[in-house]
């Protein structure tokens, strides 16, 4: 069975236990107080598998479905499945740390959600494939575009705030997905410039 469908089945089924079981939630999410106070680190990751909503969780994960398959193929004669995991894992990781530096201190402040390390699947697939055709609320729309469109507005939506959503960890997660790509395999940038020159739809 691949790696995705295993991170799937583990986000899903943690995810509707916690909806069940609030206790559970709160226990998961990523808290500061809680890290700092009690050193409860696993939550730095197991926010990660726990969502607000059945359409929060319905979003991300058929976003992983659909283009992590294609990531742990392109990853697997470099690293493995298991490499393909810890890059999921740590992405989740690396894209949270920003806003909990940055919250810390701040009782108030909440996060869950797979999306920084969806995020960092998705823009490792784009860089590969920039002018595949993603869907977007049923539009197609080249891939390369898409990124740019996210970008821009989780820029914006981040300075902007007052959402509810971590945009900052959309952006940390795309830009760990390319870096960790490009560490990996060089010339995928080379590829990049050269797909990109030349559209194929």
């Amino acid at each position: 069975m691949s790696i995705t469908l295993i991170l799937v089945a583990m986000t899903v089924l943690l995810s509707w236990q916690a909806f069940e079981r609030p206790r559970l939630l709160d226990r998961l999410m990523l808290w500061p107080p809680a890290i700092d106070r009690q050193r409860q680190y696993d939550r730095l990751l197991t926010h990660g598998f726990v969502h607000a909503d059945w359409q929060h969780l319905l979003f991300n994960m058929i976003t992983l479905f659909f283009f992590g398959r294609s990531v742990e193929r392109l990853f697997a004669p470099y690293i493995g499945a298991m490499g393909f995991a810890l890059f999921y894992l740590s992405a989740i990781l690396v894209a949270m740390l920003p806003s909990y530096l940055r919250h810390r201190h701040d009782p108030r402040y909440r996060s869950l959600g797979a999306s920084g390390g969806v995020s960092a699947v998705l823009f490792a697939f784009i860089l590969v494939q920039p002018w595949s055709l993603i869907f977007v609320m049923f539009v197609p729309m080249p891939a390369i575009l898409y990124a740019v469109l996210y970008i821009g507005y989780s820029v914006w939506m981040d300075r902007r705030g007052g959402d509810n959503v971590n945009h900052s960890a959309h952006l940390w997660g795309a830009g760990y997905g390319l870096l960790f790509t490009v560490m990996m395999e060089p010339r995928v940038l080379a590829t990049f410039g050269q797909r990109l020159m030349n559209p194929s739809f």
